[in-house]
């Protein structure tokens, strides 16, 4: 192990992160491991994609994390005519001073709830895809930068197609992760109803962690070691993708990398300065799965994603992970 992974105050991380986890599960109840997956792409400086039915705790559990980390959230209702400037920002002409101002839009935030993004048009979904990829915005020649951390958390129902506008492909390469919420246990959801209904922004929780802790987590990321043989494996999986014939394409080099900074951050989440097999186990399936597509689509995205979500679990299968 590199002499750079011992200095990771490793143990450290993973109090405040597991203060963090228990804050948040205070309020969504029985999603232990989908919180966790959350946390992994904050500490990997990702963004995250939640495909699932309303109802289920996606805005909750955005405004909870942003909440929960002292930083400022925003949620933007994605409709066919919102338009990107409305995301942006504008440049207005300010009269007192006889020039262009420029109005920064909602984007520029900590923590940004894109909900149902893909009932907006494609122009306006490319309004991101730059801030997703440098965290920067380019508007009429200038360049502004956008406050770290920053990640968007985007909803997507993934049974209603009528008003919707798929994501196109070079927009879900840039989300670390897609997951899904899945309804509670039949305990937690009693104890959900016994607590009563809460709306998400009416939710009181004081921040557990600062915003220089979170970002001083993710500079520690890149330094957490990876041993030739867990980069061998993880190569080996991303292109054990790229030679399935029902899919159209393999995982591309992005995917690679960001399974790779995913399985990093798993590490620093369980309290280590160092990746094993098992993290790269842990966050292939949901840091993969969304950037394969079948070369025969189907109307049901649900039976797509149970088909390369298959896919996946068998490769992972067959791919003997390094001792």
């Amino acid at each position: 192990m590199n002499e750079t992974a011992k200095l990771i105050p490793a143990p450290k991380v993973k109090n405040s992160l597991d203060r963090l986890k228990e804050n948040i599960g205070k309020f969504i109840k029985g999603k232990d491991e989908v919180i966790d997956k959350v946390i992994i792409c904050l500490v990997a400086s990702g963004h995250i994609l939640i495909e699932d039915l309303p109802g289920l705790g996606k805005t909750t559990l955005a405004y909870c994390l942003a909440r929960s980390i002292d930083c400022e959230f925003t949620r933007i209702q994605f409709t066919s005519d919102l338009l990107p400037t409305d995301v942006i920002g504008v440049s207005i002409y300010d009269d007192s001073i006889k020039e262009f101002v420029f109005k920064r839009g909602p984007l520029f935030t900590n923590i940004l709830l894109a909900d149902e993004i893909n009932r907006t048009t494609p122009k306006t979904q490319s309004a991101l895809l730059e801030v997703m990829d440098r965290a920067k915005v380019s508007v009429e020649g200038q360049t502004y930068s956008i406050a770290h951390p920053f990640m968007v958390f985007a909803t997507q129902n993934p049974v209603d197609y009528e008003g919707t506008f798929p994501l196109p492909e070079s927009q879900m390469d840039r989300f670390l992760m897609r997951l899904q919420m899945g309804y509670p246990s039949f305990d937690k959801e009693l104890e959900v109803m016994n607590s009563g209904f809460l709306k998400y922004d009416s939710i009181q929780t004081d921040p557990v962690i600062t915003r220089s802790e979170i970002l001083e987590m993710q500079n520690f990321v890149h330094q957490i070691f990876v041993e030739e043989s867990i980069l061998n494996y993880i190569l080996k999986i991303v292109t054990a993708t790229r030679e399935v014939k029902e899919l159209r394409a393999g995982v591309s080099t992005r995917g690679a990398l960001s399974l790779k900074i995913a399985a990093q951050a798993a590490a620093l989440v369980d309290g280590r300065s160092f990746v094993v097999p098992e993290d790269v186990l842990k966050v292939a399936l949901p840091t993969l799965s969304h950037r394969l597509g079948l070369i025969r689509q189907t109307s049901d995205l649900l039976e797509e994603r149970r088909i390369t979500d298959g896919i996946l679990e068998n490769i992972l299968e067959e791919i003997p992970m390094p001792t």
